[in-house]
């Protein structure tokens, strides 16, 4: 393979606003090493960890509205390595390869698994991710080690492709991690989001009945998914639905409805969760918990299972890929404003290569 050796790309330069995000040319290509494959990306989707990054919202000293912090800000608790180009979720073409990689990868379309791992297959320890402890997807090239490059074949543009690895890999970690089966019902939180939307459908796939909390703009939206009803985020769920009515509760917002969330829950009913958008800090009863024999899980580095069965699902055309919209690569603080008002439902696109 022949590229030039810079390549354009977004660096994130430090902790704070959207100035923070530069636009370059000149970034130099990545070189693989061993056991890497080199990636021209076609495509990469935003998603809130690009923005929590950003803004050092990972930070334990982070308050809220605040920008700017702090030398904890990264998903392992660590500082990390600026300027750095972010971008968890990558679809591309395997363009070149390492000593160790058979040269038939090239040329292979693939996705890039968003947490990275051992050759072993165990997580690396502090968790690792693409766009955040090494560079991601916001740039024409991209390395990863050739594990994490998983052949993808199917139908669909690398635009709709780039819109799954993120948010559907956590979704069915959340689902896995939670033991859902069929005839159970799960309630999802922020269900019109990234992973709340790819819950619904994957809770769909494992015989779920699904109940979305949602804004009512966007309850029709996720009928149509799979949803078999809708919540308002201002309803009290055990008032609409029955205390004790739920088997699990998938929460990616947490803040101050999170009582509310445990008391709809069976007794031996498991909660998930990998997100906290409407705050982190919540007010937890631990009578409710033991008094009803609850598990509480937390599920972020992606058990080894999760993403290949995710790109399986995908190569059998059994999800629905959920774009929003897309913007050039060069308008991400554009894209990333419009993430921020949240009135879409799914998945906001960068295009990076010329035709994706």
């Amino acid at each position: 393979m022949s590229t030039s050796a810079s390549m354009r790309g977004v660096l994130l330069t430090g902790h704070g606003g959207l100035d923070k995000l530069e636009v370059r040319d000149d970034i130099p290509v990545p070189a693989p090493r061993r056991g890497d494959v080199l990636i021209r990306v076609g495509a990469a989707a935003v998603n809130n960890t690009d923005i929590n990054t950003r803004i050092g919202w990972y930070s334990r000293r982070h308050a809220p509205g605040e920008e700017g912090v702090a030398d904890d800000a990264s998903w392992g608790g660590k500082p990390l390595d600026l300027p750095r180009i972010q971008g968890i979720d990558v679809c591309g073409e395997i363009v070149a390869v390492g000593v160790g990689v058979a040269a038939a990868r090239i040329g292979e379309r693939v996705l890039v698994e968003p947490c990275l791992r051992e050759a072993g297959g165990q997580p690396l320890d502090p968790p690792w991710y693409l766009g955040s402890e090494c560079d991601g997807g916001f740039a024409e090239y991209v390395v990863v080690a050739a594990r994490h490059a998983h052949r993808i074949d199917s139908p669909l543009t690398d635009v709709e492709l780039a819109s799954f690895p993120c948010s559907y890999s956590t979704a069915e970690n959340l689902l896995h991690r939670a033991g859902l089966a069929a005839g159970e019902r799960v309630l999802i939180t922020g269900a019109s989001g990234g992973v709340g939307s790819a819950a619904i459908q994957l809770a769909r796939l494992r015989g779920a009945e699904v109940i979305a909390v949602t804004r009512p703009a966007k309850a029709e939206a996720l009928r149509a998914l799979g949803a078999a009803h809708t919540l308002s985020r201002d309803d009290a769920p055990a008032a609409a639905l029955g205390a004790g009515s739920v088997d699990v509760v998938v929460d990616l917002v947490g803040g101050d409805g999170f009582p509310g969330l445990l008391e709809v829950l069976r007794p031996g009913g498991r909660y998930a969760t990998s997100g906290a958008i409407a705050g982190a800090l919540v007010t937890l009863d631990l009578r409710t918990l033991y008094l009803k024999d609850l598990t509480m899980l937390g599920c972020t580095a992606l058990d080894a299972a999760v993403f290949p069965a995710l790109v399986g699902y995908i190569a059998q055309g059994r999800l629905r890929p959920l774009v929003a919209g897309t913007f050039p690569l060069a308008e991400i603080a554009a894209a990333q404003t419009a993430f921020l008002t949240k009135q879409h439902v799914g998945k906001l696109v960068l295009r990076v290569a010329a035709v994706t």
